[in-house]
């Protein structure tokens, strides 16, 4: 058994994402205009294009950075070193930074650093991230570990009665 600083684990569905998105952009929409966004990838990407949808935002860049491994369900679970593949011009002003979470803020201090006035808003934000985000919408612990619905697949369940007790 290998062990994860996860304890606990919180799926996330499609429409759940969709609502928390929209949520995310009434609230940055009190506090625009704004010029654009700059989305993270890969998690920042479908938030991003809901709020761009939401608050008729039509300039999108994004910065491409890897933290956590993408070699199995477990070794997803945890973060490595960080890798910027590409990032963007300027320091951020008026501009919107997307990303469907702040964990442990190692992402979030390095594109913090790379566009210092951009408005940094997620979906969801763990306690050692959560000072580095302006804007979220849901804290969870820092034990959870967040399934996102574009890394689950629909699977038959078996059902409790018929289960090896």
């Amino acid at each position: 058994m290998t062990h994860t600083p996860y304890s606990k684990d919180f799926p996330v569905s499609w429409d759940e994402l969709h609502r928390n998105a929209r949520a995310l952009s009434w609230r940055l929409l009190e506090m625009g205009p704004w010029k654009g966004i700059v989305a993270i990838t890969r998690g920042g990407l479908v938030p991003a294009a809901i709020i761009a949808r939401e608050l008729d935002i039509r300039l999108i860049d994004t910065i491409c950075i890897v933290s956590y491994a993408s070699k199995g369900a477990e070794a997803a679970q945890h973060q490595g070193q960080l890798n910027v593949l590409k990032g963007v011009e300027g320091d951020g002003e008026g501009m919107l930074l997307i990303d469907d979470l702040v964990d442990t803020g190692k992402t979030a201090r390095a594109v913090r650093e790379m566009l210092p006035k951009a408005h940094f808003a997620t979906i969801y934000a763990k306690p050692a991230g959560k000072p580095l985000v302006d804007t979220f919408i849901t804290e969870v612990s820092q034990d959870t570990w967040i399934r996102f619905p574009w890394d689950m697949e629909y699977a038959f369940s078996t059902p409790l009665a018929d289960r090896d007790r």
